[in-house]
């Protein structure tokens, strides 16, 4: 899979950012509406196969150490063929160049194979933070960056 930047106008981007939030709604997680605007100051990388647009996530500063992983997405279709591996590692990359030292994420409690990544990955679980605070269904992670020497 290849790992583009892109901004957060990009259709395709704004394509997969729809299909996520369709998704969440099916299973009965996501907000109410229709209506999905990315996050203009995330820093988004959009996984690439075969000329198609598969995968995205981004990054967004919550503060010069810190910051939070968003809109971690993958198409069904390609999902168990390690592309959102593949993705976090990028996205963490680009977080260590960017300066943050330290991620943090938020996912569903009904999103048992997200989860496994994420612990599989080196994250481990904190309190809820944020707006996530006292949300149930809600779990967050935390990961902190090895500075290359």
């Amino acid at each position: 899979m290849l790992i583009e930047s892109r901004p957060s106008s990009d259709p395709e981007l704004v394509a997969l950012l729809v299909a996520q939030q369709r998704e969440l709604r099916e299973i009965g997680a996501g907000p109410p509406g229709q209506h999905v605007t990315p996050d203009d100051d995330g820093r988004y990388l959009v996984g690439v196969q075969a000329g198609r647009a598969v995968a995205c996530g981004a990054i967004q500063a919550v503060d010069r150490n810190v910051a939070e992983i968003r809109r971690m997405y993958v198409r069904p279709a390609h999902r168990g063929k390690g592309l959102g591996r593949q993705l976090l590692g990028a996205l963490e990359e680009l977080a260590l160049w960017s300066g943050h030292t330290v991620l943090r994420l938020e996912t569903g409690r009904h999103l048992p194979r997200t989860i496994r990544l994420y612990v599989s990955a080196g994250y481990t679980e904190i309190p809820a933070y944020g707006a996530y605070a006292g949300n149930p269904s809600s779990v967050c992670f935390e990961k902190r960056l090895l500075v290359p020497a």
